[in-house]
């Protein structure tokens, strides 16, 4: 039995790379499909003659659900939850493949509601199974999980729109296969391991996890919110600001897709480099990066500021994969709800963001409110050290 039990502890602790590229590629299908929405928006407008509140409603409708993520992470801890990780590509592929042929308004929204709650279950479970799938190397698992997400939101676009332009949308319903195929690979790959590692005992009840939590949650916010603030500036109103500035339409999309980019090169390493160097250290030198290399992009102008954003892109897209590593390793009792306050966190800061930021943008100008963004990136930096040390930080702050 020991012998038994020390093996186990090896395939826990060791790094699973075929399973958990398998989950990030089911987390970039998923995405893939979720990300068709946007574009289809002026499609929707004009077949069911919608106002623009009306389309901004089916918008909400896909991102609401995200709310219920502490809710669905608390019972992923207490119950197996494995067809979640393994169906979410299907059932997006099907929701949103139907969205094309919807007959009204009202089986849109139904759609689209059905299919963010499937997202919000996907976002609380797997990655959460990605990190158990990673072991010591939590981070790393955390930076494929990002990868995976960053290349749907790339490639989702791209494909509905080519997909549209060569047939029509009645013929989206095709477009489902690829989803259908990605859960049954996932089936055959995920279909001998437990989403749940640990004895249901050693899950804490909801009320004291959460009081737990809160020295790590309370300024892990803040950190949030300045991350928020910096993540509206540069990949909702980027585009905007260079054109008000006097660049093309091509060059300020040709600007978003180089920081989508580095993006994901910033998150496949950010969260490796936080595993060897520790948590907090990168955190730090990426949110401090992030700051002066925006001033930077403020002072310059034309081409000298694609070199900038790629630099942008790398250090702002690094911190996600490590502050999601951050929570689940804080709580491993509760991960899946750790992480799924996390995401809920997350979305109602990013919302609120990105408000703030179009209001400053209107009531002084964009220009100012990248430059607020910046200064919040510094002012957020004590909130670093608040956070608990890995073991990694402290292994090299007494080495």
């Amino acid at each position: 039995m020991q012998k038994t039990n020390s093996e186990q502890s090896a395939r826990t602790d060791s790094f699973h790379a075929g399973k958990v590229v398998a989950i990030a590629t089911g987390h970039a299908v998923h995405d893939t499909y979720t990300a068709f929405l946007p574009p289809l928006l002026p499609r929707f407008i004009e077949k069911f003659a919608l106002l623009k509140t009306e389309a901004g409603v089916l918008v909400v409708l896909l991102q609401l659900p995200s709310l219920f993520q502490p809710l669905i992470g608390h019972l992923s801890d207490r119950h197996n939850l494995r067809w979640v990780v393994i169906t979410a590509p299907a059932i997006a592929a099907v929701l949103l493949s139907l969205s094309g042929i919807a007959p009204a308004y009202s089986i849109l929204a139904l759609l689209l509601l059905v299919a963010g709650i499937n997202s919000a279950a996907l976002h609380a479970v797997a990655p959460v199974v990605a990190g158990k799938l990673s072991g010591q190397r939590l981070g790393k698992g955390m930076g494929f999980w990002m990868v995976g997400g960053e290349l749907g939101r790339t490639l989702g676009p791209i494909i509905i729109v080519s997909a549209i332009g060569l047939f029509t949308m009645e013929k989206m319903p095709w477009l489902m296969i690829g989803g259908l195929v990605a859960s049954l690979l996932l089936y055959f790959k995920l279909k001998d391991i437990p989403v749940h590692f640990r004895q249901e005992s050693q899950a804490l009840p909801w009320r004291e996890a959460l009081r737990k939590m809160r020295p790590v949650m309370l300024p892990l916010a803040g950190i949030i919110a300045m991350r928020a603030f910096m993540a509206s500036a540069l990949t909702t109103y980027l585009p905007t600001f260079l054109t008000e500035e006097g660049s093309n339409l091509w060059f300020a999309g040709f600007s978003l897709s180089i920081l989508e980019a580095a993006g994901v090169a910033g998150a496949l390493l950010g969260g490796s480099l936080s595993d060897r160097l520790g948590r907090r250290r990168i955190l730090l030198f990426a949110q401090l990066t992030t700051a002066l290399f925006m001033i930077l992009f403020l002072l310059v102008q034309g081409l000298l500021r694609l070199p900038l954003l790629l630099v942008l892109g790398f250090s702002l897209l690094s911190l996600t994969p490590v502050i999601m590593a951050l929570v689940q390793e804080n709580f491993p009792e509760n991960r899946a709800l750790a992480n799924g306050v996390y995401m809920a966190l997350s979305f109602l800061i990013r919302a609120g963001a990105a408000l703030l930021m179009g209001s400053i943008g209107d009531i002084f100008s964009l220009r100012t409110a990248f430059y607020a963004s910046a200064a919040l990136m510094v002012l957020g930096l004590p909130l670093i050290l608040k956070l608990p040390a890995s073991k990694t930080d402290r292994q090299m702050h007494y080495s």
